[in-house]
């Protein structure tokens, strides 16, 4: 929720603070593996973001400083079973299965942060089979990298190599079978995989 078309094409109310949840470390999906669709839901989304790696430990991290807490960016999926968080959040309950299950987090390759440019003004796509379906700069974004690892830090101690996905702009959809997955930030390809 850190995108001001993705709230309108969801139909949210914009966050007056950022909007966290957690993700399990058995959620992430590397070296381009495929993604499998898994069997309690029938309509799984994609949600491209740009993710930061956390690179030493911190705690109430004021703005200002929190640039000394990353260095190395990445593309990475949110992948989300939309049916059952459609449920949950008309419940008022928390939605953590619908974004947490197993492979649910692909993460493409990590570059140095000063090889991508201003984390404020990044361009990023997602491509599938070929054809671009979401696209985005970070100077869209509510609220900041450094906003956000302040935010979080406030109430989770951040971690060398905690990753932080920092929203996803508007452009979400259902992913099927064979599905070909390209993410980029800027002009390179980081993240590269197919759906089974």
């Amino acid at each position: 929720m850190n995108y001001r078309r993705h709230i309108l094409e969801m139909g949210r109310a914009f966050p007056l603070e950022p909007v966290v949840f957690m993700k399990p470390d058995s959620s992430l999906l590397k070296k381009n593996k495929p993604f499998f669709l898994p069997d309690f839901s029938t309509d799984i989304h994609y949600e491209m973001e740009v993710v930061v790696k956390i690179s030493k430990l911190g705690k109430s991290i004021s703005p200002k400083f929190a640039p000394r807490y990353y260095d190395e960016i990445t593309a990475g999926i949110d992948i989300t079973a939309r049916d059952i968080q459609t449920r949950l959040s008309k419940s008022m309950l928390p939605w953590e299965i619908s974004k947490g299950f197993d492979g649910s987090a692909p993460i493409g390759e990590f570059i140095p942060l000063s090889s991508a440019g201003d984390i404020n003004n990044l361009d990023f796509s997602l491509e599938i089979n070929g054809k671009i379906v979401q696209q985005g700069n970070t100077s869209d974004m509510i609220f900041g990298v450094d906003e956000l690892i302040s935010y979080i830090s406030r109430y989770f101690t951040l971690k060398t190599g905690d990753l932080i996905f920092t929203g996803t702009p508007s452009g979400v959809g259902p992913l099927k079978r064979n599905d070909h997955l390209v993410a980029r930030i800027g002009e390179k390809t980081l993240l590269d995989f197919v759906v089974k």
